[in-house]
């Protein structure tokens, strides 16, 4: 039985269809939206290649930049930027594994960490790019069926594996490359709407990979 916190909402099943795209895609794998165009970044710094939209929309206008270790949108008309894809380091020899557990453990209250697991991320309508694995840390049997007695299901509730655990409201997940000889891996902010950098196209870069000029 697939977890209610793995179901997207109806507009971003729409947004991500299933894909066979892989991640080492020289283009987009849909249109820009009306004002916006497509262009792709090297961000060798962070370790991660990705096609995104900078866009004008007359009123406002928005574009992308790496802030921190984060690949951020940002808008004209104020604000802070808003990261949309999280990257980390693997720490010395540990495994891909090992490393989206401690970030979450570092960012989840430990009462709540020990009752999440880790688990393939699974939506209905969307698919994974090949050469992709996508996770997300779910209620475990018993927190989920205590969740299922409390929650109101007409309501949307907070993520119950905190800020980097699975959502009804959001589409939020883990993302590793194991063949891309990379030593990072990302939490991807895909949001409740078409994003405007292309989630199917990612590319985590190995050591030594040049920006472009």
């Amino acid at each position: 039985m697939i977890s209610r916190y793995l179901l997207p909402t109806l507009g971003m099943a729409g947004a991500l269809v299933a894909t066979n795209a892989s991640s080492t895609a020289v283009s987009p794998s849909r249109k820009p939206q009306q004002g916006c165009a497509w262009e792709q970044r090297v961000d060798a710094d962070i370790g991660l290649q990705s096609w995104v939209q900078r866009c004008d929309f007359g009123f406002r206008k928005i574009d992308f930049l790496v802030v921190g270790h984060s690949l951020a949108q940002r808008y004209s008309d104020g604000g802070a930027p808003e990261p949309v894809i999280d990257v980390f380091d693997l720490a010395g020899s540990e495994s891909l594994e090992a490393g989206m557990k401690r970030v979450f453990a570092a960012a989840t209250e430990k009462a709540v960490a020990a009752r999440c697991v880790l688990a393939p991320f699974r939506a209905e309508g969307i698919g994974t790019p090949i050469g992709v694995k996508r996770y997300a840390f779910v209620p475990d049997a018993a927190y989920g069926k205590e969740l299922a007695k409390t929650q109101d299901p007409n309501d949307i509730p907070e993520p119950p594996c905190g800020p980097y655990g699975a959502s009804d409201d959001s589409i939020d997940y883990f993302e590793t490359q194991p063949a891309a000889g990379s030593r990072h891996f990302v939490y991807v902010h895909a949001g409740q709407d078409t994003p405007l950098f292309d989630e199917a196209t990612l590319k985590l870069l190995p050591p030594s990979v040049p920006a472009l000029p």
